[in-house]
């Protein structure tokens, strides 16, 4: 990319996007929101804290995670998109082409497959969607934790990414870097710390780091519930190397903290 495309995205304005997990065994949040009208006061919740759209999913993805039968995650995570649908950008967070399918007839327009459109079915759904945000990962929640073998991180991850968006069809493509999934905590802070190599793909970055374990393991907070500080720390830094879509579930405190950090960077001409 040249150096006016790169500022040009610079200067967009960060987009806070609020996670909504209709699961009862998220690490975070599961079960504070898995019931259809307590989902839907929590995504009201978000928008009203300034969420520019909502991430909906029905099944966990953290390390050891069950996984979930596509009636089962379809009955969790429809009812609240029908819902919502209308009110803001609606995300579906799945990996099965049949709940994708489902999610985008009842009214998401955003596909997020953290399988990376590796299916081709999921290949052809991305058609539908206004979006698709295709993220990097190895194995299953069951095994991923076994698959963090690279010789080089960041180049495995970029290059994988770039194929990846590739296969999509959407009008709009974002990369995620799936801090966390089949990557250590040394190599997620590696994938935060050289961002500005994702954002030179010439793709829009998209980080989801929020309260993740790797945040525990260099901070020494073991609790999931103790990590903001961390949570707005890695949105800081992913800021600065480009990236300006941020997943995350405190949606107020992030707005906040983007914000002013796009105020301070890109001041306006009369505050100079």
């Amino acid at each position: 990319m040249t150096a006016d495309q790169l500022q040009q995205i610079a200067r967009c304005r960060p987009l806070v996007v609020g996670i909504l997990n209709c699961t009862p065994d998220s690490f975070y949040d599961g079960g504070q929101h898995s019931g259809t009208a307590a989902a839907i006061a929590h995504a009201e919740r978000m928008i009203g804290e300034g969420a520019n759209w909502i991430d909906i999913g029905g099944e966990s993805t953290r390390p050891g995670a069950a996984p979930v039968d596509p009636e089962e995650e379809a009955r969790r995570v429809l009812p609240v998109i029908a819902a919502l649908a209308g009110c803001l950008p609606l995300s579906i967070d799945t990996t099965k082409p049949a709940v994708a399918a489902a999610a985008l007839q009842a009214g998401a327009s955003i596909l997020n497959d953290t399988r990376g459109l590796v299916d081709g079915e999921m290949v052809a759904i991305s058609a539908d969607a206004w979006g698709t945000v295709v993220m990097h990962s190895r194995g299953t929640p069951q095994t991923m934790g076994k698959l963090a073998n690279y010789d080089d991180v960041v180049a495995h991850v970029t290059d994988w990414l770039v194929a990846a968006a590739a296969r999509s069809r959407s009008t709009h493509t974002w990369i995620d870097p799936g801090i966390g999934f089949a990557k250590t905590a040394e190599q997620s802070l590696a994938l935060l710390r050289h961002t500005d190599a994702l954002v030179a793909t010439g793709w829009p970055v998209y980080i989801g780091a929020s309260r993740k374990s790797f945040i525990g393991a260099m901070a020494g907070v073991e609790a999931a519930e103790d990590r903001l500080p961390g949570s707005l720390a890695a949105v800081a830094a992913a800021y600065h190397g480009g990236a300006r879509v941020f997943r995350v579930h405190d949606v107020a405190e992030t707005r906040q903290h983007v914000d002013l950090l796009h105020a301070i960077t890109f001041p306006s001409e009369t505050d100079r």
